[in-house]
């Protein structure tokens, strides 16, 4: 998912939420995909190397009709 999303690009701070995103978003699909019954929870930080902000995303799954 990170190389899909991210490849071998440099950091832009314009990119960071689409990048983000594009992860969790990725990487949620594939663990769905192995149909086990678990409930996932994907977080994905993306920072600068030099003391800047710091940009997070996250994302949940989980069976309504059996987790409640």
């Amino acid at each position: 998912a990170i190389e899909s999303a991210i490849g071998g690009n440099a950091y832009q701070h314009s990119k960071v939420n689409q990048w983000t995103t594009s992860v969790v978003e990725q990487t949620l699909s594939q663990l769905t995909k192995l149909g086990k019954p678990f409930k996932y929870i994907v977080t994905c930080v993306i920072m600068q190397k030099n003391g800047a902000g710091l940009h997070t995303a996250s994302s949940c799954f989980w069976d309504n009709s059996s987790d409640g």
